[in-house]
């Protein structure tokens, strides 16, 4: 995601990984919480924080931390938690991308 002024959306458009990732990660360590990302998420799944996420959501928390340990293994092990949460969650992931953010209320 370009609007990041730290990079710490991950993994970037330069890593090899992002061809195969079915979701961005946030690194809370280089993040400095200025804000660019929320209105540019294109699924409206950023949050101010863990308590401010759906429910419906919290799994991608996981996802999100097991990811930022950059090994193979943990990756794989995110992007499985995030196509078991596609799977789960189907009636949201149905709604248009950007419809999502009022649709989160509904779930």
């Amino acid at each position: 995601m370009d609007v990041c002024p730290v990079d710490c959306i991950h993994p970037r458009k330069d890593e090899a990984e992002f061809a195969q990732a079915t979701m961005l990660y946030i690194h809370p360590e280089e993040c400095i919480d200025c804000g660019a990302c929320v209105p540019a998420c294109p699924v409206a799944a950023i949050y101010e924080s863990p308590d401010a996420t759906p429910a419906h959501q919290k799994d991608l928390i996981e996802a999100n931390a097991i990811f930022r340990l950059g090994d193979a293994d943990a990756m794989a092990k995110a992007e499985a938690i995030v196509a078991k949460h596609k799977v789960d969650h189907a009636d949201i992931m149905a709604v248009p991308a950007a419809e999502r953010q009022a649709a989160h209320s509904r779930f």
